[in-house]
């Protein structure tokens, strides 16, 4: 099978034409530029070199006029142009007839020197050596020094050697996330929060392919970003790539690779649609499409973007390479131009980014993901979700209770993965309820402290729900992203009840983020290195846990059973500006409704106020609540006394008669009694 591939060859940054190229014998990049023309009396044995044509394809009457040009000027002066790519010699010989439709052939030699040339190409840097001139008039080329520059080509440094990217490394990329599948969904959702959407929507669509005839899922992540360029998109296809020197502490993308690894842990096949204001892209990472290949090719087609209207962007590629590109993607996947268009018509005047994933992964049978939509009009507990089809709890020393369910439920993931959650995200086309921890807490305390001279904030309070489920832990957060839940330090880690229910919730950004650029974090978000930082940070937890642990819950006696403990404060999320504000104790927070903003009751202030926020070094008490009063009739209260770093005030709960709530019972040193 011939390899076909379509070039475009420049000079000083220039472009000569676009040519077609018929079984080169690597596969070469989308542009290659001349470094120099050489006499051919000068090159010995050229005759005996293999070769491969080269058919103009210009794609306008200035690449036809400049392709009949410069080969003019190759038969007039008896040259033959030179190409060096990695340890590659090209020779763009002479035709034997001239004219602006001629197909030349390309000789080519591996260089047996140990030597290439390290002058960047055009590609990389720029202009190639100004002293050779370019095929960019009318009079032809003209070259001043091609003899000095041939010469000096003849003494090269050493070799360099370069490396090939087997499309099998694809789906090596995707073990980063063997081990749990949420993380592959997290580094896309970290891509949408750094292009500054404001919304998004996560869900599974049924779509058909093209060969099989047969409906397959596709994962769909749609948000309203900031979209990406020619040379963005570039970025995220390419397989690591130099950071931003600017500091941006909200970004949590600082490795390069978190689009890679993610998409290819969920599925074999990736389309990724994405409109600034000035451009529209299309990106395909495929295995299918790499298959029996020796390189990884990625199709990318760019359009200028002007309202409505889309063109070509024939700064980024040729009209050719554009309609080869499209139609490689056309021919392995799912999609036509119709429903491209129709995607694409999904953005509206507005910007931001679409993946689509198919081919999804496996679990034996079935796929590692299942997924339902939930009930119309239904509770919170019938929304939609998106799960791990093992529904198993991920593994934590310390750890014996099976009941976590942001192991398994999107939905349950999504509600805790940002520690001041502003975008609105979507799970199977209903909105996820962000859940930030620290403001669902009760016997709340805010610690504070240095770590290797650097300062860390601890919040730490009591949670009903997890001691329910017999959880606890820290949950620690990087650039405001959950990297470690339930984390056992201090006691915890030596007992199933020590701690049990207590939470505590700590931004580690500062500790993990070395000035120097290091981060102390894995490359999959998942869990942090073992490091210098990372074990005083444990050392460091564990004696707050285990001091907040003996102050206020070790002496606490309750002497009548089915007390309930709610939060110290409850909260609501505006949905303009995602700030959080406190509700009145008095106020039922079932009376607020779906969609709340800060102009209604009971707030009544403006979207341009301040967020509230607890001082540190604060223990905030519980106190009644009609919204909670109001759930059972004549509910009792009982005051609870026991030690507490503040001056003392009273901590009250409810009881329920009725509720069907096991007694909270002693665990160290008689926390609870019956």
């Amino acid at each position: 099978m011939q390899m076909v591939m379509f070039l475009v060859l420049k000079k000083d940054k220039k472009m000569i034409c676009t040519t077609r190229c018929l079984d080169p014998p690597i596969e070469l990049p989308q542009e290659l530029s001349l470094t120099c023309e050489i006499s051919k009396n000068k090159i010995h044995s050229l005759s005996e070199f293999p070769q491969f044509s080269l058919t103009p394809v210009p794609n306008n009457l200035r690449e036809k006029s400049e392709w009949g040009n410069f080969l003019n000027y190759l038969c007039k002066k008896d040259k033959v142009a030179l190409i060096t790519f990695k340890q590659y010699q090209f020779y763009i010989l002479p035709p034997a007839l001239v004219s602006t439709s001629s197909p030349v052939n390309v000789a080519y030699n591996i260089d047996n020197t140990g030597s290439v040339d390290t002058r960047p190409r055009d590609s990389e840097s720029g202009s190639q050596l100004e002293e050779c001139g370019g095929p960019n008039t009318a009079e032809g080329l003209k070259f001043s020094r091609a003899e000095e520059t041939c010469n000096e080509y003849q003494s090269r440094v050493p070799l360099k050697n370069f490396i090939r990217a087997d499309p099998s490394y694809l789906k090596t990329l995707g073990q980063a996330h063997s081990g749990w599948i949420f993380g592959a969904i997290a580094e896309l959702v970290d891509n949408s929060k750094d292009a500054k959407a404001t919304k998004m929507d996560i869900f599974v669509d049924i779509i058909q392919l093209k060969k099989s005839r047969k409906d397959v899922p596709m994962l769909c992540l749609i948000d309203d970003g900031q979209g990406m360029n020619h040379d963005e998109v570039m970025k995220m296809v390419s397989f690591g790539h130099k950071q931003s020197d600017k500091v941006d502490t909200d970004r949590i993308g600082k490795f390069g690779v978190g689009f890679k690894t993610g998409a290819m842990r969920l599925g074999r096949d990736v389309l990724v649609l994405t409109q600034t204001t000035t451009s529209r892209s299309l990106a395909f990472l495929s295995q299918s499409l790499n298959e029996g290949k020796d390189n990884i090719e990625i199709p990318i087609v760019s359009y200028c973007r002007q309202g409505q209207l889309m063109e070509v962007d024939l700064s980024m590629q040729s009209e050719a390479l554009a309609k080869y590109n499209l139609k490689a993607i056309k021919d392995f996947s799912p999609f036509n131009k119709y429903l491209i268009g129709e995607k694409a018509a999904l953005f509206g005047t507005g910007t931001g980014t679409q993946i689509y994933i198919w081919n999804l992964d496996e679990w034996g049978s079935k796929y590692c993901l299942e997924w339902h939509d939930g009930l119309k009009g239904g509770s919170s507990f019938h929304q939609g979700d998106i799960l791990i089809q093992s529904k198993r709890t991920r593994s934590r020393p310390g750890q014996i209770s099976q009941k976590v369910p942001l192991d398994y439920s999107l939905r349950a993931y999504l509600e805790i993965i940002f520690l001041v959650p502003r975008m609105k995200i979507s799970v199977q086309r209903t909105l996820v309820k962000s859940r930030p921890l620290s403001k669902f807490l009760t016997q709340t305390v805010v610690e504070t402290g240095d770590i290797l001279r650097r300062p860390v904030e601890l919040i730490l309070g009591f949670s009903q729900l997890e001691w329910e489920r017999a959880n606890c832990g820290m949950f620690l957060y990087w650039h405001g992203r959950l990297i470690e839940a339930y984390k056992r330090v201090g006691g915890m880690t030596h007992s199933a009840d020590v701690g049990r229910g207590v939470i505590g919730v700590v931004d580690v950004t500062n500790l993990m983020d070395d000035e120097d650029g290091r981060v102390w974090v894995h490359n999959n978000k998942q869990g942090f290195q073992d490091s210098e930082q990372y074990a005083c940070l444990e050392q460091w937890l564990s004696r707050k846990v285990d001091e907040y642990w003996d102050n206020n819950f070790d002496a606490l006696e309750l002497n009548k059973d089915n007390c309930v403990f709610k939060p110290d404060h409850e909260w609501v999320q505006c949905d303009k500006c995602r700030k959080w504000r406190i509700l009145p104790t008095d106020f039922d927070s079932r009376k607020l409704p779906l969609e709340w903003f800060c102009f209604m009751k009971p707030f009544k202030g403006q979207c341009s106020d301040s967020e509230q926020k607890m001082a540190p070094g604060i223990v905030n008490v519980s106190t009644k609540r009609s919204g909670y009063a109001c759930l059972l009739k004549d509910s009792n209260d009982k005051k609870l006394e026991g030690d507490r770093k503040t001056s003392g005030a009273d901590y009250k709960s409810i009881k329920y008669e009725d509720a069907k709530i096991p007694a909270l019972k002693r665990l160290r040193k008689g926390l609870w009694k019956q």
